[in-house]
C-alpha cells in the first residue's frame, strides 16, 4: 500500500485545500492530513488581519468532517510551541513520522519552496506538487487573513462557514416590530432567520396570560438554541434572530412573576455580534396573543427589558422612529459589523 500526507495550518480551511486534499487521496492508499499548530506560531500570522486566531481544535473538527465519508484519509494533529522564527522542521517531520507510524512514499503540497527541506527530512519520499500556480483553485489562507473570509466567502467550504457567520439579534417588547424587522434583514441579506420561538409556544397553547407555565420557558430558551443551531448552519454570512433567553426571562417576569436562574445562565452563554433594541414607539398591534396595549404598560415593560439587558452588561444599540427609520438604521449598523 503507498502512504501519503499533506500538511497545512489551515487558518482557515479554504477550497484550495480541499482540492489539493481530494487530489492527493486518490494518489495513493491511504493519506494522512497533518495538522501542524502551535498557539504561539499561529497567532504570529493573525496580528495584522483582518480575523482573529482560529483554535486547533475549530480546524480539527473541520478536517474530520470533511474527511468523514472518505475511509482512506486519516486526519492527525502535531502540536509543538515553537514560533515562526525558531520553528524546528527537523523536529516536526520526527513528529509526523512517528504519528503516521509506515513507511510514507509521497508528500504532497502546492509550494515549490518545500522540495529542498522535504528532501533532506523525508529522502525515501517523493514531493507531489498540486496546483501549485493556483490555477484551479485561485485562494490562499494568506489572502483570505488579509482581506477578511467575507470578502471570498465563494472559496469557504460549507462546513466552516458557520464559523464565521455573524449573529444578529433584535429583541424589544411586544409589538415593538421585532419579526418585521427580522424578516426583511433576513431577505435583504439572503439569508436565514430564527423566529420567535416563544410565540410557537405560545400558539400551540392557545395563549401565554394565565395558561403559560415555568416548564414552558425552559422549552422555549432551549427550543430557540436549537432553531439558531439550524439556522446558522444554512446562513450567509449573516443570521437573524428575533428574540433570546433574556428576553425569555423578561416574558416569565411579566406572565409568571418568576425570575429563573436558568435562563440568566443560558442568556451568559449567548454570544451575539451586534444587539438591536426596538423601542415600542410603532402602533402597538392586537394580534391575538397581546395583552400590553396600554401606553404606561409599554413604557414600564420597556425599561423593565432594558434593565434586564443592563444587568447581563449587554451593549445594545437602540432603534426608533417608524418601520423604515428602523430598516435605515439597521442596515448602517450591519455594514459596519461587516
Amino acid at each position: 500500500m503507498t502512504v501519503g500526507f499533506i500538511g497545512g495550518k489551515f487558518l482557515p480551511l479554504h477550497l484550495g485545500h480541499v482540492y489539493a486534499i481530494i487530489h492527493a487521496s486518490t494518489m495513493v492508499d491511504e493519506l494522512y492530513v497533518v495538522l501542524s499548530h502551535s498557539k504561539k506560531r499561529d497567532s504570529e500570522l493573525f496580528t495584522e488581519s483582518k480575523m482573529e486566531y482560529i483554535p486547533s481544535q475549530v480546524r480539527l473538527r473541520w478536517l474530520s468532517q470533511l474527511i468523514r465519508d472518505m475511509p482512506q484519509v486519516k486526519v492527525i494533529s502535531i502540536e509543538d510551541d515553537h514560533g515562526n522564527d525558531d520553528y524546528n522542521w527537523a523536529e516536526g517531520a520526527e513528529l509526523i513520522k512517528g504519528k503516521i507510524g509506515k513507511q510514507i512514499d509521497y508528500i504532497f503540497s502546492s509550494e515549490y519552496e518545500y522540495g529542498e527541506i522535504f528532501q533532506e527530512l523525508y529522502p525515501d519520499s517523493k514531493h507531489m506538487l498540486i496546483d501549485p500556480e493556483r490555477h484551479s483553485v485561485s485562494i490562499s489562507a494568506t489572502k483570505i487573513r488579509q482581506e477578511g473570509v467575507f470578502n471570498h466567502w465563494e472559496f469557504i467550504p460549507d462546513i466552516v462557514k458557520p464559523y464565521f457567520v455573524k449573529k444578529i439579534v433584535i429583541v424589544g417588547t411586544e409589538s415593538c416590530g421585532k419579526s418585521t424587522l427580522t424578516r426583511n434583514l433576513a431577505k435583504l441579506y439572503n439569508t436565514t432567520y430564527v423566529s420567535e420561538y416563544g410565540r410557537t409556544v405560545c400558539e400551540e397553547l392557545g395563549g401565554c396570560d394565565g395558561v403559560i407555565t415555568k416548564e414552558d420557558y425552559h422549552k422555549i430558551a432551549y427550543g430557540h438554541k436549537m432553531e439558531e443551531f439550524k439556522a446558522i448552519e444554512n446562513a450567509n454570512k449573516l443570521v437573524f434572530i428575533d428574540t433570546e433567553a433574556i428576553v425569555t426571562q423578561f416574558y416569565s417576569n411579566l406572565y409568571n412573576q418568576e425570575h429563573q436562574p436558568v435562563l440568566d445562565e443560558i442568556a451568559k452563554l449567548q454570544d451575539y455580534d451586534l444587539w438591536l433594541f426596538l423601542e415600542p414607539d410603532v402602533k402597538w398591534v392586537d394580534d391575538g396573543l397581546r395583552v400590553h396595549g396600554e401606553e404606561a404598560m409599554r413604557v414600564h415593560n420597556n425599561e423593565s427589558l432594558k434593565e434586564l439587558l443592563d444587568n447581563q452588561k449587554i451593549t445594545y444599540e437602540i432603534l426608533s422612529g417608524d418601520y423604515h427609520r428602523r430598516l435605515i438604521s439597521a442596515v448602517e449598523l450591519i455594514e459596519e459589523l461587516l
